[in-house]
Formats: C-alpha cells, structure tokens, sequence
C-alpha cells in the first residue's frame, strides 16, 4: 500500500507552502528547494520522497516569491491579435520555443486589433511586472506607451515598422508593401483595382499607400470595401457579390479587357472570394485576378492558387524573442534592436502572368 500523506491537513487559507511540504517529507526547506532547482545535488531517495509529497499535496511552487531576490520572474509576456491566423501562431510559436530554452514562460493575451482592449491587458500584466514584453503592432494607447515606458520592462514591438518605437522593434513596413503591391501589378498589366479588407488599422494603411501609389500613375477611383471585425471567408465572398456587376459583362468578353484586380488585405478574404468566384463561374484570373496578404498555410493549395504577400511570422517570432534575450542577459550594453525582416511578392495562379 503506498503511503499516504494527510494534506488537507498542511492547508491553510494561503495554500500548501515549501515549509508544509518539507515537515511532510521530513527534510528541511531547503532540501525541498534543491529538490525543485537542483536535483542532482540531492540523494535519489530523498528527492524520490519530496517528490512523492510535492504530487500528493499539488504543491505549486511560488515563482514570485523565489525570484525576489534576482528579482526576475521568468515570464515573458506576448499579445497576439488573434491566433486563427496561422501567421501570428507562427509567431507566437517561435516565440515560446525560443524562450522555453532560456528558461523562461509565457503569458498569451488575445488584443482582438483593439488598441483598448490590449490596454486593459497592459495593465493586468504590468501587475505581475514580467521580464520583458512582445507586442504585435505598434498602434498603442498613449496611456500603454506610458505604462510600458515607466516601467522599464524591456519591450519588444513586432509586425510594424516606426520612427518612435517604445524600446525595440522587429517587423516590416505596411506603408512599403502596399506601394509594391501596387508598382508590382501595374507592371503585370492591371489597371482595373478594388480593394476588400477589415478594419485593421495595419491593413488599412498597406491599403492607403496601396490607393496613393495608384493615384500617381493616374488610376483612380479604387472601389474599396471595409468590413469590421477579425476576417472571415463569408466577408470576402460578399466583397464579391457587391463587385459582381462589375464582372458581368465580361463573362461574353474575358479577352476584350483587362481583368479587375482584387487585392484583399488577409488570404482568408481572399479564400472567400476565390470561393464565390467559383460557385458563380467566375473565371479566375481571366475575368478577375485576386491576391492576398500572408501566405498562410492553405494560399498555395487554393484553386486556383492565391497570389500573395508573405511573411515569415517565424522568423519575426524568433529575432524578436531573441532581441529580448540579449536584452535580459545584457541589459546596460545589448544593443537595441530596430530590424526590418522585409517581405516577398509571391505570384501564383490567381494572379495572371501579364500581356
């Protein structure tokens, strides 16, 4: 029969302590400590028996109370807009594999692309005073931007470029890649546009320079469209429906024009209108052309599959997880980091190859 240990009564209205699980085990507290930290300097039999105990009475160790004398707690936290987006679980999974090798958790917080909502997150966060922060964006209440400068928490802001970041950057211009999207298209013969996206304020601005790059060559106006919320299949889909009679009097003459150009700011609303575009016999790309932004993992494997611009999420998750490292280990002379990963233009066969 194995042994049995009396743990409620060790409870107390603060939880099973270090000294609770030492009286129980019959060694010291700090046995019990080097049973958690040290193991290998702690006889098998012994660390066997803490162990047993530790099991039996759901002993937690308390992080914070351990990490006030090198005041650090070994927590990273990362806020993410969302994680159904395959491109920001990318970069959050970079994120957490890199950091678990130091040694160090993760505390997730979903922002939902509302700056508000991230600040309220901020705030409880900030209470537990991480060792650093990773943000996606760097679209910030001014009273984020305080918080987090006052602290002194190391920050780390990604998927955006600034002149005026809180503390390190690790992202890309969104500015830069509407204006190449835009030069790229144009060189490929389109000179018909409309623009499908949410009200991602990321999005929104790829979309803006995308629209001034136009003007400059003489081409406007831009249908655009601007749907709330997270983006969704159905979203892009009836971005379609609306352009449809736009597309009508080409189904008797796809070779007598140029085809409108779709340029959706998610490949989800680019799936959407991939997929109305073939419960209706819309031809793509002879009669429509349609390209997306993040090539995530389902872009190339479309029908037919999706042009678009890629982001290596990864990537960005790991430079930026190690930027933060550097930071922690060094953080009177590491270097403070300001990268731009870049981009690439992928064409595949929703976008045709040119005249």
């Amino acid at each position: 029969m194995p042994r049995k240990t009396n743990a409620t009564s060790a409870r107390s209205t603060h939880g099973i302590t270090v000294f609770d699980v030492a009286r129980l085990a019959g060694v010291a507290p700090i046995t019990v400590s080097r049973v958690m930290n040290q193991p290998n300097l702690v006889k098998e039999n012994t660390r066997l028996k803490v162990l047993r105990v530790i099991e039996e009475t759901g002993y937690v160790r308390n992080q914070i109370a351990g990490s006030l004398a090198s005041n650090r707690t070994r927590l990273v936290s990362v806020i993410v807009p969302m994680l159904t987006n395959p491109i920001f679980s990318d970069t959050f999974q970079a994120i957490a594999a890199k950091l678990a090798q130091a040694n160090y958790q993760v505390l997730l917080g979903i922002s939902g692309y509302e700056a508000a909502h991230e600040q309220e997150l901020l705030e409880v966060i900030l209470s537990r005073r991480p060792d650093g922060i990773i943000l996606t964006g760097t679209l910030h209440t001014e009273l984020s931007r305080k918080r987090l400068r006052a602290t002194g928490i190391p920050v780390v802001e990604t998927w955006d470029m600034t002149e005026d970041p809180i503390d390190m950057l690790v992202g890309f211009s969104h500015e830069t890649i509407g204006e190449r999207e835009a030069q790229h298209l144009l060189a490929k013969g389109y000179r018909e546009f409309a623009l499908i996206e949410v009200d991602d304020p990321r999005g929104m601005r790829r979309s803006d320079s995308f629209i001034r790059q136009l003007a400059r060559q003489g081409i406007t106006p831009v249908d655009r469209q601007t749907f709330h919320g997270l983006p969704t299949l159905e979203q892009g889909r009836s971005g379609l429906i609306h352009l449809l009679h736009r597309l009508a009097p080409l189904t008797h003459q796809a070779e007598a024009r140029t085809p409108l150009m779709i340029v959706c700011t998610s490949d989800t609303l680019a799936h959407g209108v991939l997929t109305e575009a073939a419960s209706r016999g819309v031809n793509i790309p002879q009669q429509a052309a349609v390209m997306g932004f993040g090539d995530m993992n389902f872009a190339a494997h479309t029908f037919p599959a999706l042009s678009t611009v890629k982001i290596d999420g990864g990537h960005i998750g790991r430079q930026a997880a190690t930027a933060l490292l550097e930071r922690l280990k060094d953080p009177m002379g590491a270097e403070r980091v300001s990268m731009d990963v870049g981009f690439t233009l992928v064409d595949r066969d929703s976008t045709r190859s040119g005249q």
